[in-house]
């Protein structure tokens, strides 16, 4: 099965000697599911008609809220098109997207938030980290709509920084973020089974919100775009179905500025995106806790291809928040490099969050450093194995992975009860390695064709 050298021995032994279960079963690479769900993923089209918001009273460097949401009723109302952002620099609060609407944003255009919180009310219907509640509107909503989009070469600017919606975040020294109450708050509430309309945030309370969130909406397009300063996550679909997210650049490095978080989705396409983030550049998601386990939709036939993955927390995660299950995702063709990367491939949960990720399949992966492991379990995430629900991974393929510098390779943490099944690796190189695995409660791991290579001590 290995050809180490000398050299690579008794690292290869340690790592395997710690694994509860070490066994070899190949499989191939499910070409026919991923091609299947492919053909359901169509990005939707718009009736060439423009509305400029020049045309609705817009002015450079002003607030030209009112102009977007006239443009975007008015294109709306004739049947679809593209509401156009012209060149310059255009000031905003939330922008309600309505179904067959294109908001395009035009090379030199950037498109300015307003960071002040009374700007984003009254409270919609969103979820907070995976629980549904009122809060404080995305700064693009969409909810029950069908064939949107945000495109262009222009930028989104969500304005945020630790002078306003980060600081809600931000810990100062034996003292928890101001977001902390709530944030508990509506996790007891989700616990409780409180009514969703009786779940009240926004003004008053501290809980952000995200950038783009298309809420139970069909034929969704995000293409092109760059993000920057984000209040929290960047693209969150949720409960919404036919999405894809086309050469979007993302550089965000704001606390839980996610990339894109696709929760409770179906039919999601992720390809030839850049992502630089202050938290995990994709995260698959299902809902968390009581809450996701009462909406009880999973994430499912996702694929993410050709994307760049720089900072961040994870390249590739899956949960924290998954208690509603994810299914068939895959992953090829990407890139990975940064010393601030912390993982490449990521699943995360806990006995209270619990869920079920199965049919996971990474190939053809390059990376350059990720500062901990290339291959991460969490299990042990925040309230670990303190709860009844058993948290399940099973049957993930990594195939034609090769890495060049890392902390270690895997890094497991399961506990008894937790499921950690059929996990393979296969025809892997990961060099530069400095130590040995960290196995707990792992679960079956196999690996066939797989290289380890130390990294190389300095010499004194």
């Amino acid at each position: 099965m290995f050809s180490p050298s000398p050299r690579k021995f008794s690292f290869l032994f340690l790592v395997l000697l710690c694994a509860s279960s070490f066994t070899l079963h190949a499989e191939e690479w499910p070409a026919a599911k991923e091609a299947e769900i492919l053909a359901r993923i169509s990005a939707p089209r718009f009736a060439e008609r423009d509305f400029p918001i020049t045309d609705f009273g817009a002015v450079p460097d002003a607030d030209c809220t009112e102009a977007l949401a006239k443009a975007i009723t008015a294109c709306n109302s004739a049947g679809g098109g593209r509401v156009i952002v012209p060149p310059g620099v255009w000031l905003t609060g939330p922008v309600r997207l309505k179904s067959n609407v294109d908001l395009h944003l035009s090379q030199g255009a950037t498109l300015r938030f307003f960071p002040e919180p009374e700007r984003y009310m009254p409270a919609v219907l969103t979820r907070f980290e995976g629980i549904e509640c009122m809060n404080f509107s995305p700064l693009i909503y969409a909810f029950g709509q069908e064939n949107i989009a945000v495109t262009g070469k222009g930028a989104l600017d969500g304005s945020a920084s630790l002078e306003n919606w980060w600081a809600w975040s931000a810990r100062e020294p034996g003292e928890e973020p101001k977001q902390a109450p709530d944030r508990k708050q509506l996790d007891q509430e989700g616990t409780d089974g409180t009514p969703v309309e009786q779940r009240l945030f926004g003004l008053g309370h501290f809980l952000r919100p995200n950038f783009i969130q298309p809420y139970r909406c069909t034929n969704v397009l995000i293409e092109g775009v760059t993000i920057i300063n984000s209040p929290m996550w960047e693209i969150h679909p949720v409960l919404s179905r036919n999405v894809t997210v086309r050469g979007v650049a993302i550089h965000s490095l704001g606390a839980n500025n996610d990339g894109c978080d696709p929760e409770s989705c179906r039919e999601v396409l992720i390809e030839d995106c850049i992502f630089e983030t202050g938290d995990d550049c994709i995260a698959i998601k299902s809902g968390r806790n009581n809450d996701g386990r009462r909406v009880g939709v999973p994430t499912e036939n996702v694929i993410i291809r050709r994307c760049a993955m720089k900072d961040g927390h994870g390249g590739m995660t899956i949960g924290s928040e998954i208690s509603g299950d994810c299914r068939n995702v895959f992953v090829e063709d990407c890139k990975m490099d940064s010393p601030n990367l912390g993982r490449a491939f990521r699943f995360k949960s806990n006995a209270v969050r619990g869920g079920v990720i199965e049919n996971v399949f990474v190939r053809n992966v390059k990376i350059g450093r990720v500062a901990h492991a290339v291959f991460s379990v969490e299990f042990d995430y925040e309230e670990g194995a303190n709860g009844p629900f058993k948290p399940v991974l099973r049957n993930v393929l990594i195939e034609n992975v090769k890495s060049e510098s890392s902390e270690r390779v895997c890094a497991i943490a399961g506990f008894p009860g937790a499921v950690i099944d059929g996990v393979r690796l296969r025809d892997c190189v990961f060099g530069g390695v400095e130590a040995a695995d960290l196995l707990k409660s792992a679960g079956a791991i196999s690996l066939q064709d797989v290289t380890i290579e130390p990294a190389k001590k300095e010499k004194k």
